[in-house]
Parts: structure tokens; sequence; C-alpha cells
């Protein structure tokens, strides 16, 4: 993983993207992802809650509104070390539960799980993981999870890489010219970078 991101690698993020001004990343980065289109974005706001946050507990957690006027809650996360499966399940549920306190109705649930190890046997680096009742009348509420393992992700073409792989590319982080690439095609991970650069630079060590 990009060695500005590997310590403490939720936290950081967390600390950079959770206001206003990263919203454009955060959209950036999920239209990237998802496949989709964002009219209206905005940050779940879970300030006084007696419970593991998204500050703590994954990256940040939006609500959004697609081009076609569905909303969803989207949830972002690194994961690493042991019981993944289980850090999955126990995030997607995190946000989706959340969104009550947080907008007073709910929407459907997709959450990008990040990952720094390999998980699963397929070669393809991101997996769509979905989830359904039976009802016809829940076709909506179907759980979405969405899985990157970051070390099976090998680019071919590095002058013609697409967003999703221009992202991909940078949180890998595996070549320094490879981060620089991206940055000069893609506004937003420069942006990114920079405040990761910011924070790094004005983090105290106590």
């Amino acid at each position: 993983m990009n060695q500005k991101l590997i310590a403490k690698s939720n936290f950081v993020l967390s600390q950079v993207l959770n206001s206003e001004d990263s919203l454009d990343i955060l959209q950036d980065f999920i239209e990237a992802i998802l496949k989709i289109k964002i009219e209206e974005i905005k940050l779940n706001n879970h300030k006084g809650e007696n419970v593991v946050t998204s500050k703590n507990f994954g990256i940040a957690d939006v609500r959004i509104k697609t081009e076609d006027k569905k909303e969803m809650n989207v949830g972002i996360q690194i994961i690493d070390g042991k019981y993944i499966q289980t850090k999955l399940l126990l995030y997607y549920a995190q946000v989706h539960n959340f969104q009550l306190k947080s907008n007073g109705k709910i929407a459907k649930t997709i959450t990008i799980n990040i990952l720094n190890d390999n998980c699963y046997k397929t070669y393809c680096y991101h997996q769509k993981i979905t989830l359904k009742n039976k009802e016809p009348s829940f076709e909506e509420e179907k759980i979405e999870l969405h899985i990157i393992e970051l070390l099976k992700f090998q680019p071919i073409f590095l002058h013609q890489l697409n967003k999703e792989e221009q992202w991909i590319t940078y949180l890998k982080g595996q070549y320094v010219e490879e981060i620089e690439r991206v940055k000069r095609m893609n506004y937003k991970i420069n942006k990114l970078d920079k405040l990761v650069d910011k924070y790094w630079k004005d983090e105290v060590i106590e």
C-alpha cells in the first residue's frame, strides 16, 4: 500500500476526507469504483454517538443521489490483518444502521472495502458481492459490497489507465513514478495527495 497511508490508514484518510472541502475527492473515487454519476453528495454525520464512528472504523460514509435520482449510503474502509470477512460485515452493518440517525430514512447501502492482503481465490482485483431477499419488493434493499484487493492489481498500459485504475494505482503505491503519473492524470488524486502530505507535515508526535 502507498507508504503515506500505511500507518493508521483508515485514520489518516478519515482525517483528510471527512470535510466539505473533500467531497469532490470522495465523489470522484466513488464514481470510479461504482461506475455511476453522482448528482448530490453529503457526509453522514455521526458526531455525538456513543458508538464506533467512521473516524476510527472506516474512512468515511456519505449519502449520495445519483443522476437517476436513486439515494444510497456509501461507506469506504481499508482492511488488513485477520478476520477480514467479519470486518466486511461489521462495517456494512455500521454504515447501514447509522443512516437512520443521520438521514431519518433507509436507503440502499454499499460499502467499498480496500484490502491490503489477498483474501479470495479469484484473480480479479475488484469483486462485487451482493445478497438480496427473495421477496421482489426488497430488490432495492439488496446488500452490496465491493472488494478491492490491491496486491492483485497489475496495470498493463500505464498511459491508458481509466479512473478506477488511476485510483487503485495510487492506493497501491508500488512505485513513485506510477503515483506521479496518476497524479498528473487525475486532479482529485493530486488534491488528496497534497492533503495527506499536509497531514503528515502537521502531525505532532506525542
